[in-house]
């Protein structure tokens, strides 16, 4: 599907894109730029919110914003437009006020809008379809009428006011790494041919990061109260809109605890040498600049249980009526965020080396707390692991993630009496729970799953014996 017509050969239009995998609409959660503005090719517009993750949305074009067609928090359809450019300003006169443009759209008069169509296709595939149908919250901008953009900057160039100076040059992904690092583009001394500055650049210019407390990687994110709530006047009660994330979220747990027969095993087991074989690895100069900790030697013992047990990695296709076999592992780590859980998944973990492994789960990690995960992160898992033992819980039985055959849930680490030796003595030990989906997985397959995961996190030195 395109994303953006052309009026005329002065104004063009950019449409809400489908950022996912057959997502149809999305919600404007923040506009960056507003009427009058000059922007370029590459520069990112406004961020949205979909049924799987926020993202970033840049324009395609040059030129000076003439319209908003919608105000921030106005969930749109894939394939209307939101704001329109004008790609020639200067080219003509339009009767338009100053005020009329730099006003902001959130602050215009309200204007109905129309109630969406009936009989809408599912948000996500297996999730159902809605049968009642939706409106569309108000708007509450004005349309600007004309090119009035064009116009007043037009006008203000002839009351003395200078031009907006021409952005630095520098590639869509470099001016992305800029904005995370907070880097000022205009500030950087560009290496690159013809002035054009690269991701270097940017890296020389970037000022050392302020100290913070570390996080421990399996954390995620801290989850935030929701901020869109409607309290009744009495102060008994808060209503929280279901919408974006937290909507796909219900519809998945629904869809998956309701059509795959969920069975879950628990094991409890002695991860002393576990926790020895951690501490040393943040010692070893080969895991330089990799977070090490239990979570990345439980990935690693999930991906042995499975290489030993590759029947456990497939899918259920009720359509064809067929058991898809998976001959790669993308594992996914499930996720705290402030918009709700989400599963991010390592491609190709199978194929991967503890540091890259490590490399690889230190990126998920940082990138969903800062909000940034992209819906292709977040498709095409075959396994989970979620761990709720950074909450101080013993176990769970988790949901499968829709479209997977097992996750595994991992507990606390604890100091507890354990025999060992024919002795009572304090070990760390923990409680693992995996659940399958029975369909494709009977007892048997799961249960040496989870057993060869506790061995493993047993008996570390099983990396190298069952490699």
């Amino acid at each position: 599907m395109t994303t953006m017509t052309e009026t005329s050969a002065r104004f063009r239009e950019f449409k809400m894109p489908d950022v996912g995998e057959g997502l149809t609409e999305a919600e404007i959660l923040k506009w960056f730029v507003q009427p009058g503005d000059t922007v370029t090719d590459g520069q990112v517009v406004c961020e949205v919110e979909t049924a799987k993750a926020a993202v970033e949305l840049p324009i395609p074009f040059d030129g000076v914003v003439h319209e908003l067609r919608f105000p921030e928090g106005t969930t749109v359809d894939v394939g209307e437009v939101i704001i329109a450019v004008d790609v020639a300003p200067g080219s003509g006169d339009v009767p338009a006020a100053a005020e009329a443009v730099q006003q902001p759209v959130a602050e215009a008069a309200p204007e109905a809008e129309p109630e969406a169509p009936k009989g809408r296709q599912p948000v996500l595939v297996g999730y159902g379809v809605a049968e009642t149908s939706t409106k569309r919250r108000a708007r509450k901008g004005a349309q600007i009428p004309g090119p009035a953009a064009a116009a007043v900057q037009a006008e203000l160039n002839g009351h003395g006011a200078k031009l907006p100076e021409s952005r630095p040059l520098a590639k869509p992904p470099v001016r992305k790494l800029a904005k995370d690092l907070g880097v000022d583009l205009a500030a950087v001394t560009p290496t690159g041919e013809g002035g054009v500055i690269t991701r270097e650049d940017v890296h020389a210019a970037a000022a050392p990061a302020p100290a913070v407390a570390p996080a421990r990687a399996e954390e995620a994110a801290a989850v935030p109260a929701p901020v869109a709530v409607v309290a009744d006047p009495a102060g008994r009660e808060t209503r929280v809109p279901v919408k974006g994330v937290r909507k796909a979220i219900a519809q998945a747990m629904v869809g998956s605890a309701f059509t795959a027969p969920h069975v879950t095993e628990f094991v409890t087991v002695d991860v002393t040498r576990t926790m020895k074989l951690v501490a040393e690895l943040k010692e070893d100069k080969d895991m330089a600049g990799v977070r090490v900790n239990p979570l990345l030697i439980i990935a690693k013992a999930l991906l042995v249980a499975i290489r030993r047990n590759p029947a456990v990695n497939a899918a259920w296709d009720e359509a064809n009526q067929e058991i898809v076999q998976k001959h790669y592992v993308n594992l996914g780590i499930a996720a705290a965020t402030p918009r709700g859980l989400i599963v991010p998944n390592i491609k190709d973990a199978h194929e991967k080396t503890l540091p890259q492994l490590g490399e690889a789960l230190g990126e998920l990690v940082s990138t969903a707390r800062e909000g940034k995960t992209s819906p292709a992160a977040m498709a095409g898992g075959t396994v989970t692991i979620t761990n709720v033992g950074v909450f101080g819980v013993d176990t769970g039985t988790p949901i499968l993630n829709p479209g997977e055959s097992a996750i595994l849930a991992v507990g606390a680490i604890k100091l507890q009496p354990w025999v060992h030796k024919g002795k009572v003595k304090p070990r760390q030990v923990t409680t693992l729970a995996l659940s399958f989906d029975h369909r494709l997985v009977d007892g048997e397959l799961g249960s040496r799953v989870l057993a060869d995961v506790a061995a493993v996190l047993e008996q570390p030195k099983r990396l190298i014996t069952w490699a």
